[in-house]
């Protein structure tokens, strides 16, 4: 494949959906195309507009948050193991916002009390704990959630 043909389908690539530079290398790699070729290919799409990391990390993070419910922590974990920088990570979490989050962390401690089978409040609160925890969301955030919501004295 020549240079110009992986142009033409890398803008289809990233016109569709957006994506990372690590996306685009392997997609590259995946086409035939090797070497310096790689970096200019890479760098003719930034100067075009069809790759940005930071305008990805945003879209990312919100997407896995709204749809997939996904906390800070594994949005963070993610987007690490995808390369992308300190700023962009940081930039991408800009967009989470505080009261959304916490309504997010509430609903799912919510639903989920509803299917767990628990003897007592404090196994409850660890199954819940577990489940929320494993999407992402920070232990203390969680843990301080569960107790206003399932405080000590309550009777589930």
């Amino acid at each position: 494949m020549t240079v110009q043909e992986a142009k033409v389908k890398l803008y289809r690539f990233c016109a569709y959906q957006e994506r990372c530079h690590q996306e685009v290398e392997q997609k590259l790699f995946e086409l035939g195309i090797r070497g310096d070729e790689v970096q200019d290919i890479i760098h003719h799409l930034i100067q075009e507009g069809f790759l940005n990391e930071e305008r990805f990390a945003r879209i990312f993070t919100i997407g896995k948050f709204r749809l997939k419910q996904w906390g800070r922590l594994k949005i963070i974990n993610e987007l690490e193991q995808r390369n992308l920088s300190k700023n962009c990570i940081q930039a991408g979490l800009s967009e989470l916002g505080e009261d959304e989050y916490h309504h997010t962390l509430r609903e799912l401690l919510n639903k989920k009390s509803l299917h767990i089978n628990a003897s007592n409040i404090y196994t409850l609160r660890d199954k819940l704990s577990k489940y929320v925890i494993q999407k992402g969301f920070e232990p203390d955030l969680v843990w301080k959630e569960l107790k206003s919501i399932l405080p000590d004295n309550s009777k589930f």
